[in-house]
């Protein structure tokens, strides 16, 4: 048998871009593997999911390439979806939550994200939005909550995607000098909520002074006379209830006497950070 006839040997290790490049397939698999070095020094290796060797050269070039620009222009070597950047500024939202350090708002963030931003932009990159883009966005939300909603409801949204957003800078995938478009904070100015009238209050505790002791089950027998005393504690101090009221501890509570007056005194945190609140014995 000739030389000529004999077959060439796939090279195992290619050298491309003086070095800066390097293509190499694994002994267990037919597709290329390659790493490219970046600007900064880093090293990054990814698949070129070709088992040709003319194929898999291209494909690496093009990523090294793709990879120096978006170097160049701040952006992350990678491109990140809105999804994959949702999922982790989700994951510091719930840490937050689940060690008391964040704010009560972070619930409504979580729920801005997960609920709103996740399903509409999914696999979009947010450094390729466009300020039609989030227009089209708001548009779609007000369709789904099926109102125009108010400038509290905006502000949470707003505050979620700045969250979002500098997740993103955070963990460097995008630069602070990527503008990304901003929501509108502005709304329906919110109502609020009439006072009980005292003939109401009266007629509310009247009711529950009867409706603590008609539980059937055991349960039932040891919720309501609690559920009847919060109510009251709510309605002499005025605190929200969820997260001032349930957040109450002994270590809260104690006697103040001012003027010759006795009061208690309850130290709450919520919504608008730490509070006193009191009330006469």
């Amino acid at each position: 048998m000739s030389v000529a006839a004999l077959a060439a040997a796939q090279p195992s290790i290619l050298y491309l871009r003086d070095g800066e490049v390097v293509l190499y397939r694994r002994s267990r698999s037919l597709l290329y593997q390659c790493r490219y070095r970046l600007a900064d020094g880093t090293w990054h290796r990814v698949s070129t999911r070709k088992a040709s060797v003319e194929h898999a050269i291209a494909v690496a070039c093009d990523l090294y390439d793709e990879a120096r620009y978006r170097q160049r222009l701040g952006l992350a070597h990678r491109t990140h979806t809105v999804a994959q950047i949702a999922a982790v500024c989700c994951a510091e939202l719930r840490t937050k939550i689940d060690g008391s350090t964040g704010k009560t708002a972070s619930h409504d963030y979580l729920s801005c994200i997960e609920r709103y931003f996740v399903p509409y932009f999914g696999e979009r990159r947010l450094e390729q939005l466009t300020h039609t883009d989030v227009r089209e966005f708001e548009l779609w939300r007000d369709r789904q909550m099926r109102r125009k909603p108010a400038t509290s409801t905006l502000n949470n949204f707003t505050c979620a995607w700045n969250k979002l957003i500098e997740t993103a800078v955070a963990r460097g995938y995008i630069s602070e000098r990527v503008p990304v478009p901003k929501l509108t904070a502005r709304g329906e100015k919110g109502r609020t909520r009439p006072a009980f009238t005292e003939q109401e209050v009266q007629q509310l505790l009247t009711f529950m002074d009867v409706w603590q002791t008609q539980g059937r089950m055991a349960v039932e027998q040891e919720i309501r006379p609690l559920l009847r005393d919060y109510i009251e504690l709510l309605l002499l101090t005025g605190m929200r209830h969820g997260t001032e009221a349930m957040n109450i501890c002994w270590q809260h509570i104690e006697w103040h006497t001012h003027k010759d007056v006795r009061y208690i005194r309850i130290w709450v945190d919520g919504k608008t950070g730490g509070l006193l609140i009191g009330f006469e014995n």
